[in-house]
């Protein structure tokens, strides 16, 4: 397996003077080295477009191990650092081999990305399932290869026949052909995602903080004593009803202290007419 080490160091060079605008979400204070992963392995790619954006999709989600298998337009290629986008680390870092056999050589679990039902006897995983289980065989000190064929047909049979297992993603079934890079992309974010520490659901706050319970209280009770002066809870028999619906509503909102402030704001801007203001 051959290596091409800082192979584009001009269009590096380039890369680093784009916009902040041009990067967006990328932090380039932080350092992500990768650390252990499954090997991404792109038998006979045909286009180098196709190889950065999976390069960046990789990076995006911390994998950097990369084999390149006979790609069609050789290598090193323009084309891939140019899509890679930020991601040229995973490029530099890229094996180059001239069989699957060769990729895979030191692997002990191989797993094949394929749409197309083959002939053929395999436990065929979904990306989150495949994930889960190269987790656990590269936390045995394993080392996971996952196939990804040429964008033209897929990976041939030869190439499945290697594998342990086949992975399927459950996309539309009149439209199954996925772009390389993409299933690239599923397959680094179901390993990363599993990678714990992410809840499913998170809240950004914007440096405030939850309203505690008498906050929420005294802005109901403020709210109240401003609509019974204009005579909202009418008629009588249904004033309970009202309020408990007002009330609800308001504690349906997770408002913060911020939130808080400024509802109190609004509701003393409604009740009191500024002199010049129409």
């Amino acid at each position: 397996m051959r290596r091409y080490t800082a192979v584009y160091a001009d269009c590096q060079r380039e890369e680093a003077g784009l916009s902040a605008r041009s990067m967006a979400g990328t932090d380039h204070r932080m350092r992500h080295e990768g650390g252990e992963g499954p090997v991404f392995v792109l038998v006979e790619p045909q286009m180098g477009e196709n190889i950065g954006a999976a390069a960046r999709a990789m990076w995006n989600f911390g994998l950097d191990r990369l084999r390149l298998v006979n790609p069609r337009d050789g290598w090193p290629n323009e084309r891939a650092i140019a899509l890679a986008s930020g991601a040229g680390v995973v490029l530099d870092r890229a094996g180059i081999c001239d069989s699957t056999a060769e990729a895979v050589a030191d692997c002990h679990v191989v797993l094949a990305t394929t749409a197309r039902p083959r002939d053929l006897t395999k436990d065929v995983l979904t990306p989150e399932a495949a994930m889960a289980e190269a987790r656990k065989r590269i936390a045995r000190g394993e080392r996971v290869a996952v196939l990804f064929g040429p964008e033209r047909a897929g990976l041939a049979n030869p190439d499945i026949v290697r594998a342990d297992a086949i992975i399927s993603v459950p996309v539309n079934p009149a439209f199954g052909s996925l772009n390389l890079a993409q299933c690239a992309l599923l397959l680094a974010y179901e390993w990363r995602r599993q990678e714990g520490g992410v809840a499913p659901v998170a809240r950004s706050l914007a440096g405030g903080r939850p309203a505690t319970s008498i906050e929420v209280d005294r802005l109901i009770e403020g709210l109240e004593a401003r609509l019974d002066a204009v005579g909202f809870f009418f008629p009588e028999i249904k004033r309970e009803s009202m309020q408990a619906n007002l009330r609800n509503l308001i504690r349906r909102m997770s408002l913060t202290d911020a939130d808080i402030r400024t509802l109190h704001g609004v509701f003393r801007a409604l009740h009191v007419k500024r002199p010049g203001r129409k």
